[in-house]
């Protein structure tokens, strides 16, 4: 997969201040990129301030382990690529694991702190939406940190709509946070049965 500068919604293909990004399928060698913008927002959250220590972090062995599973299971996980270096990453996993709920995925999507607000996650989430839709599947879910506005408006761009509020779910930087829930259709959605 490759959507270099592919323009996404509200952003014009002209555009030539963007940064060439190149969206693709992510690689072993993309796990140390990958895990440092992890770490950072895990330990920082939206505020840029304050540093949580109270986990224990994944280690470069994990994300490929987890990586190589989401392949095997032919589901999305993406990197944002510019100049060589990746500054955003993108997956979807199986919302549950019964048969009943094998057309619904949630996902996640990381841009690395210095590169926020430079369209790397709209292109990212454009395809990652691309790359679930194409594999079958109906609905796509998300959980979004209710302080994290920029996510929350990302989301509403690309047709997310709240389905839920979550109060009170979280305990991390010293208080409780809540969770937004947020959900849009792929492709044909609930209007037809999938394929047999």
């Amino acid at each position: 997969m490759d959507t270099t500068n592919r323009a996404a919604p509200g952003e014009a293909d002209e555009r030539t201040d963007l940064p060439r990004i190149l969206v693709r399928n992510s690689r072993d060698g993309d796990v140390p990129g990958m895990l440092a913008i992890y770490l950072h927002h895990i330990r920082r959250g939206v505020d840029p301030g304050v540093e949580e220590n109270e986990f224990e972090p994944p280690d470069a062995e994990d994300l490929k382990r987890r990586r190589k599973s989401m392949n095997r299971r032919k589901m999305p996980h993406l990197v944002a690529e510019e100049a060589g270096t990746v500054v955003g990453y993108a997956y979807a996993v199986p919302f549950r694991k019964r048969p009943a709920y094998r057309y619904t995925i949630k996902h996640s999507i990381y841009v690395r702190s210095d590169r926020l607000h430079a369209g790397i996650g709209r292109r990212l989430m454009t395809a990652l939406i691309d790359a679930c839709a194409a594999a079958g599947f109906r609905q796509m879910i998300g959980y979004i940190d209710a302080a994290n506005v920029a996510s929350l408006k990302l989301h509403e761009g690309f047709g997310f709509r709240q389905v839920g509020h979550l109060p009170s779910v979280g305990y991390k930087f010293g208080h409780w946070t809540d969770t937004v829930m947020v959900q849009r259709s792929l492709g044909p959605g609930a209007t037809e049965p999938p394929a047999a």
